[in-house]
């Protein structure tokens, strides 16, 4: 429970937290980015990590000429690629030996039949789309390299994942992120940010109920 509310509070006021990052560790501060961008993008074990509200402190933080813009989206982008991909061919890696069994403690072997599917045809869209819903983008590509999508299709919208991800929320948090306003209710944008990132999820929850509800009356 005091992990899970540091947790909160760490997103909530992301901005105090870098900016004392930034003081403390100077030029190290963008491995330090590059590595929390890198683990909750490449790492299934750490989608607690924060992501569009790192973004956009990061990019206010540029605002206000603490780092340099230009150097942080390349390095944000490079992070977010790198992390897909391990992530990938670490899910393609295991694969074979989770389709070896008809159900795992965390897989079912149908599911991953349904999403070897999905991918091929929804694909693009799938990895590009995860991108911005916390959580998902982090077992995203794991769940694209154990259904083994097709690489080049994977490697295609990976690259425009990332760079779409990270310019959207780095350059929102470079161009507002300063104005007196945000500055002073930065937690409150940071929630509108959560909430419009998890938005995509709950209608999509919200239109499989419905479709279940009239199946269901269907029968």
């Amino acid at each position: 429970m005091d992990f899970l509310m540091h947790l909160v509070d760490i997103v909530l006021h992301v901005d105090k937290y870098l900016n004392a990052i930034a003081a403390d560790y100077g030029t190290w501060t963008y491995f330090i980015l590059f590595m929390i961008v890198f683990c909750e993008t490449g790492l299934v074990v750490t989608p607690f990590l924060p992501g569009d509200s790192l973004l956009f402190a990061t990019g206010a933080l540029c605002g206000g000429g603490v780092l340099d813009p230009n150097i942080i989206f390349g390095l944000l982008v490079a992070a977010a690629f790198i992390g897909d991909n391990l992530n990938y061919w670490i899910g393609r890696r295991v694969g074979p030996a989770v389709f070896e069994r008809e159900k795992t403690r965390f897989f079912k072997k149908e599911y991953l039949l349904k999403a070897h599917a999905f991918y091929e045809r929804h694909g693009g869209k799938t990895v590009i789309l995860a991108r911005f819903v916390p959580i998902v983008r982090t077992f995203s590509p794991f769940v694209a390299g154990i259904a083994r999508m097709t690489y080049a299709h994977f490697l295609a919208y990976s690259i425009a994942g990332a760079v779409i991800w990270v310019a959207i929320f780095v350059y929102t948090g470079y161009f507002f992120g300063n104005l007196p306003f945000i500055k002073k209710n930065f937690s409150v944008a940071i929630l509108v940010i959560i909430f419009i990132s998890i938005l995509p999820g709950i209608i999509e929850y919200i239109r499989h109920r419905r479709a279940a509800a009239a199946a269901a009356e269907a029968e």
